[in-house]
């Protein structure tokens, strides 16, 4: 079936805009190219392409780290290397938010410590 953009666009429950920058991106793959004022036209791969997208968005996967794994989804015999990617982007997320757990348990410490240092500077001076 063929879709314009502003159909494939309602389907998906996404703006054109978002549509023709995720083309722009070649997240929808290889695209033929159009003369200038032809109209954009998609099909069902491009429709299961733009829902793909939205699950591994949902799963916190960057548009750069979608570009990298959308493929493997679309490519016979490797959706299972798709997901096996997928899984090792989301390690490095955690592995990134665990750091950063970390620097913000740091600062708390470090906040709480200056927090204290001025609260008995505070009662010294009060006693003087």
């Amino acid at each position: 079936m063929s879709y314009k953009i502003g159909e494939i666009a309602k389907l998906t429950d996404l703006t054109t805009r978002t549509v023709r920058y995720y083309e722009g991106l070649g997240l929808l793959g290889k695209r033929e190219s159009r003369p200038n004022g032809q109209i954009r036209s998609f099909d069902n791969t491009d429709l299961e392409r733009l829902k793909k997208i939205q699950i591994l968005k949902d799963l916190g996967l960057s548009l750069e780290e979608i570009g990298e794994v959308i493929e493997l989804y679309f490519t016979d015999g490797q959706i299972l290397e798709g997901k096996r990617q997928v899984i090792q982007i989301l390690k490095g997320h955690i592995e990134a938010a665990e750091g950063k757990i970390e620097e913000l348990s740091a600062f708390k410490r470090e906040c709480e410590r200056n927090i204290l240092k001025l609260e008995t500077i505070i009662a010294h001076s009060e006693k003087n």
